[in-house]
C-alpha cells in the first residue's frame, strides 16, 4: 500500500518549518518508527517517524525548505522488511543533503612559493617546522633564501586561516529575536545580592544519599531554589505577573521555566505548578526536561508558558552576570558559582560558599524596592532553608 509522509499538524503558534535533516534516501528500506525525516521550527525539533516497515519510494522535499502542516515529504511504501537490515541501522551514516549555499569555506594560500632547500633551514625555522608539521611551500624571506623562523610561523597562519559560513538554525534565529525584543520593549534593570550557600550545602551532604535511595535521583541546589522562588512570588505577586497591553495579568500559580543549554541554542522547558511539588518531585522534572532538551526530544507543551525563569550561569563557572528577561514575564533569577569568601559574622571573619544571585527584573512592573525584598527573601530562605518547610 502507498502511503504519503506528511508534516504534522503545527502549533498555531508555529507558522512552518525547515527542513533539517534527511535520514534516509529514496530506495531504503526502513523499519517502523525510523526517522525518516526532521524538522526544525523555532522552539523544537520534530522527528516525522516511519508509520510501518517500508520503502522509501520519492522524497519530495529537500534540506532547508520551508514546509508547513500536511505538506508531502515523501512517497512511500507499506512492506514487511522483518528479515532485512533497516537502511538506517546504527552502522549506516544518514544521508543529508546539503546545498552549496548551506556552508562555503574560504581559505588563503599564498600567491608565491618554491620549494623548500633544507640547506637553507636555521635551527631556529627546523624547529618551527617540525612542532607546526608543515609540509606545503614556503616562501623564503632571509639573504640568499634562506628559510626564517617567521617564514615558517607565517605558512602555518595561511594553511589555518579558514572561514565557513553557515545557515543561522531557525532556533537561533528565534533566540535573537526574542532577545532584542527584550531588550526594546521592556525596561530591564538588574539587582544583585549574595547568598551564604553552607546550610543548604549541610542539607545536602547530610542526605543526599538517603534522598537518592529513596527518590532514585540526586538531591540538587535547584529545588532549593524554585521552592524558595515560589515562596518569593506568592509573596510578591507583581514577579508573578505580566502586562498585557493596558492590563496587569495577575496568577496564582507558579509555572517556572528552567533554561537549559543545549547544542542548538537556549531553551526554556516549563515546570508546571512548580509550586505544588516538593523537593523529589522538583528534581525530577529538572532532570526529565533538561534530559529532554539536550536529546532534542521536548514538545511544544513543554516550551509554552512560564511565569517566571531561573537561568544556572554558575555552572559554567560565571561568577555574575545579568540575566535578560524572557517575555512577557516580569523577572527571571540567575544563578552563578559557589565559591569561598572571606566573611564577616559576628565580628569574625569566617570562610564561607558564596553565591552571587542576580534578579533581572521589567522596572515597567515590578519597582526597585520590591525587586530588592525579592531577593532578599529567596537569601533569607536559602540561608535558612527549615523556612522552606515551615512556610514561615
Amino acid at each position: 500500500m502507498t502511503l504519503d509522509i506528511t508534516v504534522p499538524v503545527l502549533p498555531e503558534s508555529v507558522p512552518d518549518a525547515t527542513i533539517a535533516s534527511i535520514n534516509v534516501k529514496a530506495g531504503d528500506l526502513v523499519t517502523e518508527s525510523t526517522v525518516l525525516i526532521e524538522l526544525e521550527t523555532d522552539k523544537i525539533m520534530i522527528e516525522v517517524p516511519a508509520p510501518t516497515s517500508g520503502l522509501v519510494n520519492e522524497i519530495i522535499v529537500k534540506v532547508n525548505d520551508q514546509v508547513k502542516s500536511g505538506e508531502l515529504l515523501i512517497k512511500f511504501e507499506e512492506k514487511n522488511i522483518a528479515d532485512t537490515e533497516p537502511a538506517s541501522s546504527t552502522e549506516s551514516t544518514p544521508v543529508i543533503e546539503q546545498t552549496s549555499t548551506n556552508i562555503e569555506e574560504k581559505s588563503v594560500a599564498p600567491t608565491e612559493s618554491k620549494e623548500i632547500d633544507q640547506t637553507k633551514l636555521g635551527p631556529s625555522a627546523r624547529k618551527a617546522m617540525r612542532q607546526g608539521q608543515i609540509t606545503e611551500s614556503i616562501v623564503p624571506s632571509g639573504p640568499k633564501g634562506r628559510v626564517m623562523k617567521n617564514d615558517i610561523l607565517k605558512a602555518q597562519s595561511i594553511v589555518l586561516r579558514k572561514e565557513r559560513r553557515v545557515a543561522m538554525t531557525r532556533i537561533r534565529s528565534k533566540i535573537a529575536e526574542r532577545l532584542i525584543d527584550a531588550q526594546q520593549s521592556t525596561a530591564c534593570l538588574t539587582t544583585f545580592n549574595e547568598v551564604d550557600m553552607k546550610a543548604v550545602m549541610d542539607i545536602r551532604s547530610k542526605y543526599k544519599k538517603d534522598f537518592e535511595d529513596r527518590h532514585d535521583v540526586r538531591l540538587g541546589f535547584m529545588s532549593f531554589f524554585i521552592r524558595a522562588v515560589c515562596y518569593a512570588l506568592q509573596k510578591f505577586p507583581e514577579a508573578n505577573a505580566s502586562i498585557d497591553g493596558q492590563e496587569i495579568v495577575y496568577r496564582d500559580y507558579q509555572d517556572i521555566g528552567i533554561a537549559v543549554s543545549t547544542d542548538r541554542g537556549l531553551v526554556v522547558p516549563i515546570i508546571r505548578d512548580a509550586h505544588t511539588m516538593g523537593m523529589a518531585e522538583l528534581e525530577l522534572s529538572v532532570k526529565d526536561l533538561a534530559t529532554k532538551a539536550r536529546d532534542a526530544k521536548l514538545t511544544m507543551e513543554d516550551m509554552q508558558g512560564g511565569t517566571f525563569s531561573i537561568t544556572n550561569a554558575g555552572r559554567f563557572g560565571s561568577m555574575l552576570s545579568t540575566p535578560i528577561l524572557n517575555p512577557p514575564q516580569s523577572a527571571i533569577l540567575g544563578m552563578h558559582n559557589i565559591v569561598e569568601r572571606p566573611v564577616v559574622i559576628n565580628g569574625e571573619i569566617v570562610i564561607r560558599p558564596i553565591m552571587y544571585l542576580a534578579l533581572t527584573y521589567d522596572h515597567r512592573m515590578i519597582d526597585g524596592s520590591t525587586s530588592v525584598q525579592f531577593l532578599m527573601t529567596i537569601k533569607e530562605l536559602l540561608e535558612d532553608p527549615t523556612r522552606l518547610l515551615l512556610d514561615i
